[in-house]
């Protein structure tokens, strides 16, 4: 089996980063992921990433991808891992739903993913009605009424793209305030399309072969909401279940230090899988460069 000097995990923002940063490095590299971009591909209006004023998500997505495919990076996709060991002789061992690969060092840069409601009716209308992405799906919606079931700034963001194509949006959040950016806030309350149910929580999904309604509990009393879509946007959880040995917080994301280390001798990990604060994706390219970097440095070091 051939032995790489690195594999990264994950292809959004922080895995291509440092897969650039290793191509420039010259590392051996392979590139393992079940999709490109991650949550950028999934993201609206972007306006806060330096050297662009305005730029959508898969548009930077494809920037990001333009970048990686300029140089010679090896990368199989779509491929699901499913765990990952430390051998004896200090190799890594990589398992997928494809087979198994062995390097010398590791990044896992595998994200986050859409945290479910975990209610009746969610799994039986998912895709027909309930959906996790407005930018893929809210175009699928126009002229309905829907809710958006969140208060941070992914449920608002949802909201304002909503407001361009929709009559009616409950923004239904179970917190008493709104937690978004404030500059997203004050348009969701001027906008006279948007009704917003703070300190509610939703119960039931109902409908026939797709969405009807929604039951929002709100101080004690059950309220039917006539809508046919429901966008839910109440966080993300890190896509660390395959990562067993090594040590993460109670979220589930895994610990690294400055240098991106993580418990686990040459393997590292970086961006939104990570207990970095402030998910953002500047900073994921950031401890993509990084996490590469002390990749490079360990590889440099070492003797194998």
């Amino acid at each position: 089996m051939k032995v790489y000097d690195l594999l990264i995990l994950g292809a959004g923002p922080a895995g291509i980063t440092a897969a650039v940063y290793s191509a420039r490095k010259r590392i051996d590299t392979l590139v393992i992921s079940e999709d490109i971009g991650g949550q950028t591909a999934w993201s609206g209006d972007i306006e806060n990433y330096t050297g662009y004023q305005f730029i959508t998500g898969p548009e930077l997505t494809s920037k990001f991808e333009e970048h990686m495919r300029a140089f010679d990076i090896r990368i199989n996709m779509p491929e699901k891992v499913t765990d990952i060991k430390k051998q004896d002789d200090g190799l890594i061992k990589v398992i997928t739903d494809e087979g198994e690969y062995l390097a010398k060092t590791l990044i896992i840069a595998t994200g986050k993913h859409s945290r479910p409601l975990d209610v009746e009716g969610e799994e039986e209308f998912r895709n027909k009605g309930v959906t996790y992405c407005a930018t893929c799906d809210g175009p699928l919606f126009r002229g309905k009424k829907v809710a958006v079931i969140g208060g941070g700034n992914s449920a608002l963001e949802a909201t304002l793209q909503m407001m361009k194509i929709s009559p009616k949006i409950y923004l239904i959040d179970i917190a008493e305030q709104l937690r978004a950016d404030a500059v997203m806030v004050e348009k969701a309350k001027a906008a006279s399309a948007v009704e917003i149910w703070d300190n509610s929580k939703v119960k039931k999904v109902l409908g026939d072969k797709f969405v009807k309604k929604i039951v929002v509990e709100k101080e004690g009393k059950s309220h039917n909401l006539e809508v046919e879509g429901v966008f839910v946007e109440i966080g993300l959880e890190p896509n660390s279940e395959f990562a067993g040995i090594l040590e993460k917080n109670e979220s589930g994301e895994i610990k690294v230090d400055c240098h991106n280390r993580t418990n686990i001798e040459a393997v590292f990990a970086a961006g939104d899988v990570t207990d970095v604060p402030q998910k953002q994706i500047i900073i994921a390219c950031g401890e993509g460069s990084k996490a590469c970097l002390s990749a490079f440095k360990y590889l440099s070091t070492h003797r194998f």
